[in-house]
């Protein structure tokens, strides 16, 4: 944080529970941070590379292998970051994606300790239509949203910039001050410190605190 160093450890992050529904998540309290994301969107190794711990998020080479809303808790206390089920390329019956659907609108519309969520998108494929679906429920609801352009490492510098830029540009024209957007590679590491500033101002709330700089990082 700006003045005091942050408390938070993310390399402390350990499994709590798993989660099919609200009534199975942990008691309501405290704060937590939730990350959500498209199959295949890289959402597993970003959480991975943010706890700096290879193992505690599921990575699968069969996308929509998650099912769950996973729980890992913080070095101080109270504190969470959450893996939504990923959606997109799973290949599962209809039913069992409605299911999904069913409680992951649950958990976001009445989880009270939500304090932020992650979108982590494909630099290479942003905006698709769940990651729309995500940006207007945060537009309803100003709920506040970090965007995360994974795999950064895929394009060169000009074009990684670029869209960053074309995608901080159309969502600041709907959520305004609301959200921000940085580039990120879980292969080289990039980008890990802006993350968990902007985590650490949510979880802490603390007002006082320099907001995460809006920057793009070298990837």
């Amino acid at each position: 944080m700006s003045t005091t160093e942050n408390p938070i450890h993310f390399n402390s992050a350990a499994f709590n529970t798993s989660a099919a529904r609200l009534s199975q998540c942990p008691e309501d309290m405290g704060a937590e941070v939730a990350f959500a994301g498209r199959s295949n969107a890289g959402k597993s190794s970003a959480i991975n590379t943010l706890t700096n711990n290879s193992r505690l998020a599921r990575t699968s080479k069969t996308p929509g292998r998650t099912q769950l809303i996973n729980f890992f808790d913080l070095n101080v206390p109270g504190l969470r970051i959450v893996d939504l089920p990923g959606y997109g390329y799973a290949k599962v019956p209809i039913a069992m994606k409605e299911h999904w659907q069913k409680h992951l609108d649950a958990y976001l519309q009445k989880r009270a300790c939500l304090r932020g969520v992650v979108l982590v998108m494909d630099i290479r494929h942003p905006m698709k239509e769940f990651d729309e679906m995500m940006v207007g429920w945060c537009e309803t609801t100003g709920m506040p949203l970090h965007v995360l352009l994974t795999k950064a490492d895929k394009l060169k510098k000009g074009p990684m910039q670029s869209t960053v830029l074309q995608v901080r540009k159309a969502l600041r024209e709907r959520l305004g001050d609301g959200v921000t957007v940085q580039a990120f590679s879980a292969l080289k590491k990039a980008g890990v410190e802006q993350l968990q500033q902007r985590l650490s101002e949510w979880l802490l709330n603390d007002d006082e605190a320099e907001p995460a700089e809006d920057v793009i990082t070298e990837a």
